[in-house]
């Protein structure tokens, strides 16, 4: 009674079929050797790694085996080669050095040819392992394609999760890690963009921001949280200019980009100025876009913002009273007369070019200009906070 292994008597083959099965494992062993002689990458590999691939090449060769002796039935060639490791093989070579192994072992076993066929079974032998390496080749890069869609989930569900730590304000040290696994290397220079994401596929939105980051060289970490589209850039102490290089895959409305923090796990206060501000801009329908956040301080100010309501005492309130009265007063007086120099020199019984000196002390003090409107309307809700908190109202 034939064993369940024998071929079908009516195998055409038969004799080549037993010859190649009683050379697989020599072929294997003479394609790993080569490999050995031939590929620098294989020899530098550590021994688990090169077990790995042993495996892979003598289940290559079973399968091939396989193949020539039942052709007239499909093959599942991934499973039968690369179910051996396939997340090791994926994560310990790569695609290109995948490809090498391959060739070398249909190499070796193209050369035995002679030798493991039966006479007169040459041309069918060659026939049949040229077949199996078109085969073969679909089959890697099938496992390949597979590991990159799993790898891109995986990625993508790590990223929101660092995206996410950054705004709802938890990101922690385990937040940068995660991002460092994604390719953050720590730029010293961070900010947070947001706006609202356009409708479709977000998988593509946050692909063109990719690629818009990479055009201006910044680093990212994005995603779309509901209907907001929200970037973390790095590598630009400007964040406006970040802003602007980002801004094409933005649904239309307002962009508002946060203040340049340090490092990841100050991105928090970026994020949440940009929130703010995003917030507010319904009360600047002319503001430009991107917009800083630190632009709408006085509308983030009235919106409720704490944060942007301290920030006007602290840095234009309490500068100008460390500055002397004067500068308070004149100012005072220069936004109640409508800006007028004149009239504010009448009420301060001083000459214009006194108050136009103090004027531009104010702008040298705090960065905001009193002559401009917008600027005006800034230094004015910054002198109201600033004399509620004197006396002891809420700023």
């Amino acid at each position: 009674m034939p064993e369940a292994s024998d071929p079908p008597p009516q195998h055409p083959h038969l004799a080549t079929l037993r010859r190649l099965e009683q050379s697989s494992g020599k072929l294997a062993a003479a394609a790993i050797a080569r490999m050995d002689e031939q590929l620098p990458w294989y020899r530098a590999m550590p021994p688990e790694n090169r077990s790995w691939i042993g495996l892979v090449a003598q289940a290559g060769i079973a399968a091939f085996t396989e193949w020539f002796r039942h052709p007239e039935t499909p093959q599942a060639i991934s499973t039968d080669v690369f179910g051996t490791a396939p997340r090791e093989l994926t994560r310990a070579i790569t695609l290109r050095q995948t490809v090498e192994m391959v060739r070398t072992t249909i190499e070796v076993v193209e050369a035995a040819i002679d030798e493991v066929a039966a006479p007169g079974d040459e041309a069918v032998l060659r026939e049949a392992l040229l077949v199996y390496a078109r085969e073969i080749a679909f089959a890697t890069a099938q496992v390949y394609a597979q590991a990159a869609e799993a790898r891109g989930a995986w990625d993508a569900r790590l990223e929101s999760l660092v995206v996410n730590a950054v705004l709802s304000g938890e990101a922690d040290e385990g937040a940068v890690s995660r991002a460092a696994a994604l390719g953050w290397n720590s730029p010293e220079h961070v900010a947070v963009v947001l706006g609202t994401a356009p409708d479709g596929d977000s998988e593509l939105t946050v692909e063109a921001i990719r690629r818009a980051s990479r055009q201006a060289k910044l680093q990212v970490l994005t995603g779309v949280l509901g209907s907001r589209l929200v970037v973390i850039a790095g590598g630009s102490d400007d964040p406006l200019k970040a802003a602007k290089s980002l801004i094409g895959p933005f649904a239309a409305g307002p962009v508002v980009a946060g203040p340049v923090v340090g490092d990841l796990l100050a991105a928090t206060r970026s994020a949440q100025a940009a929130m703010a501000g995003l917030k507010a801009c319904a009360a600047w329908p002319d503001a430009p876009r991107p917009v800083l956040a630190d632009d709408l301080l006085p509308e983030r100010a009235m919106a409720g913002d704490p944060v942007a309501r301290e920030l006007l005492v602290e840095e234009i309130y309490r500068p100008l009273e460390e500055a002397g009265s004067a500068l308070l007063e004149t100012l005072s007086v220069y936004l109640e007369q409508a800006s007028s120099l004149e009239g504010a020199a009448r009420m301060l019984f001083v000459h214009p070019n006194t108050v136009r000196y103090r004027l531009r002390r104010v702008t040298d003090v705090t960065g905001w200009s009193p002559s401009d409107v917008r600027s005006a309307f800034t230094l004015r809700v910054a002198l109201i906070l600033g004399r509620l908190a004197d006396f002891g109202g809420q700023p």
